[in-house]
């Protein structure tokens, strides 16, 4: 098992990587005085294939559960399911000092979260993220939210964890989808941050593919590991520094959006957004041709689109007007600055965003 640590001072936490070690949570929460009955935030499928395994492993060291089920759907990211979520929290809520276990994807976690932020003004919440995608980012950092139809996490919070815990035999249940979902996140930290990392996924794609433990526990602690640093110095993007993160998001989280959310799931909108943050970095010469084409090999290696299908270029165009990074009329763009390195560009023109977007037709 490696370990990777958060460091917020007080509200410092760890991040757990490794095999078979969902029967240690309790363990894990024994000593932190987390609370004494957990509320699951959780889906059907996990429930069934996971539940009894975790409520008997929670009950052991003395903690009761309530399992509360959402859909396995980006639209589960909604007020609507967030006033659910809390109305039967309340009703749980009773002579109990209570925490919140995230127990899914990035959509219950986001949900989770979500709600242990604004419930009594925030209780504590732990995240076990069964997802590759959510193993190395959306578990850790403390960024809650969910959707509004004009855009992806305009409603949240930045609100940490007390735990993550990364099982990574859960991520033997994935189909070939949802992992590739989940590698278009690990090419991000790669190309922004770890020349190391990007070399490894390029040698190592038949390893990391057929889901080796050894290769996963790597990537996902490299991952870990630069998110924790960022967030470390940079907890609510204030410096500049987490904006980094957002390397593919802004055309990506546009096109899902121009999409409801039902055309591409979230990794590959986020492949589609970096093959466009591409274009704008060649447009700025921050990136050579032969870089920016091993990065959109790679993509493509881990089975990624490079190409949109069933949106149009007006919409993406439309939707990216409502990201967050807009600051009145000044947007602003992660590109990559080479292998390993990024820059934030701020007032890209219309002109130059347009044709990144047609580059993707």
């Amino acid at each position: 098992m490696r370990k990777v640590t958060v460091n917020l001072g007080k509200r410092s936490y760890p991040v757990a990587i490794g095999s078979g070690i969902l029967s240690s949570l309790g363990a894990y929460l024994k000593k932190m005085d987390i609370g004494s009955d957990a509320f699951i935030v959780t889906n059907a499928f996990l429930k069934n294939k996971y539940g009894r395994k975790l409520a008997q492993g929670l009950s052991a060291k003395g903690f009761p559960c309530h399992f509360k089920l959402v859909a396995d759907s980006e639209n589960s990211k909604s007020m609507e399911t967030a006033g659910q979520v809390i109305k039967e929290l309340a009703g749980f809520d009773h002579k109990r000092k209570i925490f919140i276990i995230a127990f899914g994807g990035g959509v219950v976690g986001d949900l989770a979260g979500f709600v242990a932020s604004v419930y009594k003004r925030g209780i504590s919440y732990v995240q076990v993220p069964t997802t590759l995608l959510a193993q190395v980012d959306s578990s850790i950092g403390g960024k809650t939210a969910v959707d509004l139809a004009l855009g992806k996490n305009l409603v949240g919070a930045i609100y940490q964890p007390r735990l993550v815990l990364s099982e990574i035999d859960f991520l033997k249940t994935l189909n070939r989808e949802q992992f590739s979902s989940g590698m278009a996140e690990v090419i991000k930290y790669a190309v922004i941050k770890d020349k190391h990392l990007f070399c490894f996924l390029e040698n190592n794609h038949k390893k990391i593919i057929r889901k080796d433990p050894s290769a996963l526990e790597y990537i996902i602690a490299s991952c870990s590991r630069i998110k924790a640093e960022i967030v470390s110095r940079d907890e609510k993007e204030t410096r500049g520094q987490r904006t980094i993160l957002n390397f593919g998001h802004t055309i990506g989280h546009a096109l899902e959006a121009a999409g409801a959310y039902r055309g591409y799931n979230h990794g590959q909108a986020v492949s589609l957004g970096i093959s466009a943050a591409l274009e704008l970095s060649l447009d700025y010469k921050l990136i050579d041709a032969d870089s920016a084409q091993r990065i959109r090999d790679l993509l493509r290696l881990y089975g990624l689109p490079l190409k949109v299908r069933g949106v149009t270029a007006a919409a993406i165009i439309r939707a990216h007007y409502h990201d967050k990074k807009f600051s009145g009329k000044e947007n602003k763009f992660v590109l990559s600055a080479g292998i390993g390195r990024a820059r934030i560009i701020r007032n890209i023109k219309l002109d130059l965003i347009e044709k990144a977007v047609e580059g993707l037709f």
